[in-house]
């Protein structure tokens, strides 16, 4: 029986895929065999598309999309991007090439929502009812726009491992590039980091070039290592084969063709110098040339939300201005929500902290995917207090009490509230009972899901 979703008339992108959800599972299905079947029947647009840049990795994925994007679109190059989760709308998945008389950075623009719409109707139809999920219905019409829009290189995102994620239809890449991997998706992909990175290396493909970003565990690095080999692929590992790190204020990329002196990330944390190193690399060995002063730019100009940003306005920062009473306040948020990823928000902020000296809060929320006792253990010695919240926009989120006792567990001082407001209100009575004298910085992190939430209730949305 049909999917009843057929006319693009009759609904907007994002009611179309609520329907879909309605019907078909909302998570993952590890499997090619349904994705094949079905792009078949659409006429195997993953086998039309420009060269792509296809990434894989527990951490720094987004990242590294974001200055390979910054890069080759500061060259002048027409880039399609594919990202996943989004932060508040399904159409940030899906970011299209501009025109050739608007390229430039920063000129790929989200899908216009008729696309999307069209798109996403024709793979229903396609479709006929089948058994499937929606991250591969999605997927399946991202091939569709990438192949009917005209660009001059797409960057595809893995969703999850990479081995039986539905963007690994892709035959021949310009590039694989596997990013940091962690402990994160256990359940699905392994318990140990070598059984992890072993579903990333997936994406490897015969003689195709393989850029291997900064990885924290050796027996990862192994694997992946021993994967581009049995595929014959030419393998660049940071490090090894390139580099990138900071000296004197500036930004140092180092590779065989030698040196090139280039201003900080505009993407704070040390680690964003491994991520733009390896963004720098991977649009290199795909073949695309890269002038200095398109790379020089690109560093100023990268734009990637939810990653250590800072609000400076919006009606979550007016909110904290006013229980703030004059006081200034910093207010960040990140995504990140495994044990490696706590770690470099640590490490980040206490790099801060040598300039500007604050008192850390976090408001926290994370789904019950993840490993909250790993996550906290990281916060000790470094945190005055964490209050937790629900995820409004997940049904997978864990309780706000609930996650408050994992906090409990690593000895570190937490309240539980139901909303964000409520969460705020909290940090500043907290602070005020024992202040310091220090200003407050407060970060929003432990799910993009949350980023999300804030990013829209601040009406600050990813542009």
């Amino acid at each position: 029986m049909s999917d009843p979703v057929l006319n693009p008339a009759l609904a907007s992108a994002d009611e179309l895929i609520e329907q879909l959800m309605g019907l078909h599972p909302k998570g993952y299905d590890l499997s090619l065999d349904r994705i094949l079947m079905l792009l078949e029947k659409l006429g195997n647009p993953h086998n039309k598309l420009p060269p792509v840049i296809h990434v894989a990795g527990t951490n720094g994925k987004g990242s590294f999309t974001a200055f390979a994007r910054a890069l080759l679109e500061a060259e002048g190059y027409r880039v399609h991007v594919h990202t996943s989760p989004h932060l508040v709308s399904w159409h940030e998945r899906f970011r299209i090439a501009a025109p050739d008389a608007l390229i430039g950075q920063n000129s790929g623009k989200f899908v216009q929502d008729e696309l999307l719409t069209d798109a996403i109707s024709r793979v229903a139809i396609a479709n006929d009812g089948a058994s499937i999920t929606v991250y591969e219905i999605l997927t399946a019409a991202m091939f569709i726009l990438f192949s009917e829009q005209p660009a001059d290189v797409a960057i595809i995102e893995v969703g999850l491992g990479g081995r039986f994620d539905a963007t690994n239809v892709i035959v021949n890449p310009a590039a694989s590039v596997i990013m940091p991997v962690s402990m994160d998706h256990q359940s699905m992909l392994g318990n140990t980091p070598d059984k992890i990175a072993f579903e990333k290396a997936g994406i490897i493909k015969k003689q195709c070039a393989t850029i291997i970003s900064q990885q924290p565990y050796d027996d990862a690095l192994d694997v992946i290592t021993v994967q581009a080999e049995k595929n014959k692929s030419p393998v660049s590992v940071f490090g090894q084969d390139f580099m990138g790190y900071a000296e004197h204020g500036r930004f140092v990329y180092q590779d065989e063709n030698g040196l090139l002196d280039l201003p900080l990330p505009a993407l704070q944390g040390a680690h964003q110098y491994a991520n733009a190193a390896t963004a720098i690399k991977a649009v290199k060995e795909a073949g695309f040339a890269l002038s200095s002063q398109a790379i020089e730019a690109a560093m100023g100009n990268v734009y990637w939300p939810g990653r250590l940003q800072t609000l400076r306005s919006g009606a979550i920062f007016d909110k904290a201005k006013e229980f703030a009473n004059g006081k200034p306040v910093d207010i960040l948020v990140d995504g990140g929500h495994n044990q490696d990823a706590a770690k470099v928000l640590v490490d980040t902020i206490t790099h801060m902290n040598l300039k500007d000296k604050r008192q850390l809060y976090l408001i926290c929320a994370m789904l019950n995917t993840k490993d909250p006792s790993a996550f906290f253990e990281r916060y000790k010695k470094h945190v005055e207090l964490i209050v937790t919240v629900p995820i409004n926009s997940s049904d997978a989120g864990i309780s706000a009490s609930d996650l408050a006792d994992y906090v409990k567990a690593q000895g570190i001082p937490t309240l539980a509230k139901l909303n964000i407001t409520d969460a705020l209100k909290a940090v500043f009575d907290h602070h005020a009972k024992t202040d310091l004298g220090q200003p407050l910085r407060i970060l929003f992190c432990g799910s993009l899901y949350l980023v999300g939430d804030v990013l829209d209730q601040n009406g600050t949305p990813p542009q």
